[in-house]
């Protein structure tokens, strides 16, 4: 599979679905996914399809209704990574509404997802 902005989108539409199977389809068996937050410098680091599929449920779980709207993709011209802007929108199952910016860098394999790494913009609460 070639990568294209057309192919980011569709995976941003399965993200908004929480459409496991069809995000994974998209992941070479030894992908890595960091998530934004975490005790490391990069985040939270899960690497290996399985570890990806069963932190990308955890955080379906977590917040039940996340969407990312607002997006913009684009390719490198070699077609060997790609940027996602977007902007999430969401609440936890603790009640904390969220709406940030943020984006995902990626990396392609062989026509698959290599690694996705996220950003996402630390929002301070509004004082009254």
């Amino acid at each position: 599979m070639k990568f294209t902005e057309d192919t980011l989108k569709q995976i941003l539409e399965a993200f908004n679905r929480h459409d496991l199977s069809a995000i994974m389809e998209f992941f070479s068996e030894d992908c890595s996914c960091d998530f934004p937050k975490g005790n490391e410098s990069w985040g939270q680091r899960f690497s290996g399809k399985e570890q990806v599929n069963k932190a990308l449920e955890g955080r379906f779980k977590g917040i039940p209704n996340v969407h990312y709207g607002n997006d913009r993709h684009w390719i490198s011209v070699d077609g060997s990574k790609g940027v996602s802007e977007w902007t999430l929108s969401e609440t936890t199952t603790t009640g904390i509404v969220l709406n940030v910016n943020g984006c995902d860098h990626w990396e392609f394999s062989n026509g698959m997802i290599s690694r996705k790494d996220s950003y996402w913009k630390l929002v301070e609460p509004k004082s009254k």
